[in-house]
């Protein structure tokens, strides 16, 4: 797993492997994350959805060498208060052209089947 960026290290996100080999992001529950109180903040759960989607996108691209991603739009659809619990969320590419890719992340906390947010991303590749 690679080192992730500052924001989600002050977040205290950390990516791991589920047993199924789903690379899935974890975001514990404490003051950094706090909204309002007994809450998580709608941005600490949008930047570990953003995370999640990133983590996707570069394990479906592989090793490709000189392509670099621009997100284009980012929406995020927010379905119930985040309590005080981790937070996992994984991500799926939807489709991956040569130009453009599409990611879907979900956060869920206690329950998979009752996701807390959901995640479209729609990026820009660039090729070398």
């Amino acid at each position: 797993m690679t080192l992730l960026p500052p924001y989600a290290q002050f977040l205290g996100i950390r990516a791991e492997r589920s047993d199924e080999g789903e690379l899935r992001y974890i975001m514990p529950f404490g003051d950094v994350v706090l909204g309002r109180p007994g809450f998580l903040h709608g941005g600490a759960i949008a930047g570990l959805l953003e995370f999640a989607a990133f983590g996707a996108l570069y394990e479906a691209l592989g090793e490709r060498e000189g392509v670099t991603v621009k997100p284009v739009n980012v929406t995020v659809h927010y379905m119930r208060g985040g309590a005080q619990h981790d937070t996992f969320a994984s991500a799926e590419v939807s489709r991956l052209g040569n130009r453009v890719a599409n990611v879907e992340a979900h956060a869920w906390q206690l329950d998979r089947a009752k996701p807390i947010a959901a995640a479209q991303m729609n990026v820009l590749l660039r090729r070398r």
